[in-house]
């Protein structure tokens, strides 16, 4: 909590793309709620309708009864995307929908194929079935088995995959756009992707638990691409409007019938749970959806982006030192800040055996300096990610005015002109050396 030096700071309270401190400082969160406040804090809609729905004392939770929140959300979900994503499952986390996916895909093939595909980059959870399918390093839990890596983007390590398990692959997982490492998939790649599935029967999740909703400039990542559907999308984060712990798993009819689809089956799918009532949860989440549509999200996320990707690109050109890549799209984008001072050898040196074994503890150090600085010098909130490469992340919520992003970049490059070395010694003197 204190690892970007102000994890001790408490905030009053949060509206829009703003939180204000109790010493009221008045910070921009460029953080976007890491994906979760598309609608920023406390959309005032969304506020409304949770609070509707307590006044007027619904119904919350009893599966039994026909719940008209949950079948208008799963409604709606159909109505929006394409070709026959329409059968919805709704747990509560974006790690319970991916293995709710897993599970679907399983169930579909009767359990007589062992073999699930994921990327080697991909970042699916950190439950013990959906932290195995992340494939960034972690601890060695126990998970599901028959997970088989490819490369992430590369068509020909997915076919070799498939080929060399001949008729035993029941799943292939894999995020159209990595958020943990600011990457994409391209076109060719996701078509073939899928014509490969289509060819083998294989089931083909499409993971957009961090980009969707208009994040990254089209509804989901995937439909910039007219006629790519994948068999089941899952989808969480900003799903529940930045108050609702909420996600869901959406599969083509075919696959729903086949797996799950009688009544000897019908409850073995993941969201059988006592507490599937959900009824304020679905409220949100319908309200959320409502605002995406109305206030056109993935058009919003394009105007961040004509602010964002030159004034970025431009900064990584005059500070060549310290920026080594600049990518994103829509309002998420990665600054991989590469440049290494010979202060970082030292302090390697210097940190705690379990810092010092991070092989990214280096690249983690220098871009916390640079998040430090843009919080306590001009009350900006940025972070890096703490999966994949690291890299310090501008993921406005779509409620930021394009002003605002471009006055974090400004920001941005008057830290970098200080130089990495400086900003590296004032961090660690002010902070690390305290958790030492």
């Amino acid at each position: 909590m204190t690892s970007f030096g102000f994890g001790r700071d408490l905030v009053d309270s949060a509206e829009g793309a703003y939180l204000v401190l109790r010493d009221g400082r008045r910070i921009l969160d460029l953080t976007g709620g890491v994906g979760v406040l598309n609608h920023g804090h406390n959309h005032p809609r969304i506020v409304a309708a949770r609070q509707r729905f307590a006044e007027r004392r619904r119904m919350e939770v009893h599966k039994t009864y026909f719940s008209p929140y949950l079948a208008a959300l799963g409604h709606n979900l159909a109505q929006l995307l394409p070709g026959d994503l329409s059968m919805s499952f709704l747990p509560n986390s974006g790690a319970e929908a991916v293995e709710g996916a897993v599970k679907l895909a399983y169930k579909y093939h009767g359990g007589r194929r062992g073999t699930i595909l994921r990327a080697d980059c991909g970042f699916h959870g950190k439950l013990l079935g959906s932290g195995g399918l992340t494939g960034q390093p972690h601890f060695n839990f126990p998970t599901i088995p028959g997970i088989v890596p490819f490369t992430y983007g590369d068509l020909d390590s997915v076919r070799s995959a498939i080929e060399q398990h001949p008729g035993d692959v029941y799943a292939l997982i894999v995020e159209p756009f990595s958020a943990s490492t600011i990457q994409w998939c391209d076109e060719d790649f996701l078509r073939g992707v899928r014509d490969l599935c289509d060819r083998h029967d294989i089931v083909l999740i499409f993971d957009e638990i961090y980009t969707g909703w208009g994040k990254t400039g089209s509804l989901f990542y995937f439909m910039r691409y007219p006629d790519l559907i994948p068999d089941v999308l899952t989808t969480s984060k900003s799903f529940g409007g930045g108050k609702s712990s909420i996600s869901a798993f959406v599969a083509r009819k075919p696959v729903f019938r086949r797996a799950y689809d009688n009544l000897t089956d019908a409850l073995l799918q993941s969201t059988s749970t006592t507490y599937y009532g959900m009824g304020e949860e679905c409220v949100t989440a319908i309200e959320a959806i409502n605002i995406v549509v109305e206030d056109d999200y993935p058009a919003r996320a394009r105007a961040l982006e004509r602010v964002l990707e030159p004034a970025l690109n431009r900064l990584a050109k005059e500070h060549p030192e310290a920026v080594g890549r600049v990518a994103g799209a829509g309002a998420l984008w990665g600054v991989h800040i590469d440049g290494g001072p010979k202060i970082l050898d030292l302090v390697a040196r210097l940190a705690p055996a379990g810092m010092a074994r991070d092989p990214r503890f280096k690249a983690k150090l220098v871009t916390c300096a640079v998040i430090n600085a843009l919080y306590r010098d001009h009350d900006i909130f940025t972070y890096y990610t703490l999966n994949g490469l690291n890299p310090l992340v501008i993921g406005p919520s779509l409620v930021t005015e394009p002003a605002d992003a471009q006055r974090a970049v400004d920001a941005l490059d008057e830290v970098l002109g200080q130089g990495l070395t400086r900003l590296v010694t004032r961090f660690v003197a002010q902070k690390v050396g305290s958790l030492w």
